[in-house]
C-alpha cells in the first residue's frame, strides 16, 4: 500500500503563485513516475507535469513557461511551483506516482486525494 499526501493549494488571487507538495509513503521500492493532474468542473482530468525517474519531464501546453515540477527522490517528494496562475487554473490538483511495490516489485500507479486550487480574477 502506498499513500501520497497532497498540501499547498488554496485561494490565491490572479497573477500569484502557489507551490504544491506530494509525499509518497508506504511499500515503495522506486518511483518510476511522479506528476500532476487536475480536473476542472465538468471536464475530464488532464495531466499539467509529470517527471520520471530518467529525468523526463513533461508539462501540459498550458502551463509551459509558467510551471515547474521538480522531485526530492531522498524524500519521496514531487513539488509544482505554478506563477502567473490564471482563473482558468482553478481545479483539483491530484498527485499521481508510479510506484514499483517493495512487496512484489510490480508497478502499480497511485492517486492523492486532491488539493483544491482556486485563482480568483
Amino acid at each position: 500500500q502506498v499513500q501520497l499526501v497532497e498540501s499547498g493549494g488554496g485561494l490565491v488571487q490572479a497573477g500569484g503563485s502557489l507551490r504544491l507538495s506530494c509525499a509518497a509513503s508506504g511499500s515503495i521500492f522506486s518511483i518510476n513516475a511522479m506528476g500532476w493532474y487536475r480536473q476542472a468542473p465538468g471536464k475530464q482530468r488532464e495531466l499539467v507535469a509529470a517527471a520520471t525517474s530518467g529525468g523526463s519531464i513533461n508539462y501540459a501546453d498550458s502551463v509551459k513557461g509558467r510551471g515547474t515540477i521538480s522531485r526530492d527522490n531522498a524524500k519521496n517528494t514531487v513539488y509544482l511551483q505554478m506563477n502567473s496562475l490564471k482563473p482558468e487554473d482553478t481545479a483539483v490538483y491530484y498527485c499521481n506516482a508510479r510506484v514499483v511495490d517493495s512487496r512484489d516489485r510490480l508497478e502499480y500507479n497511485w492517486w492523492g486525494q486532491g488539493t483544491q486550487v482556486t485563482v480568483s480574477s
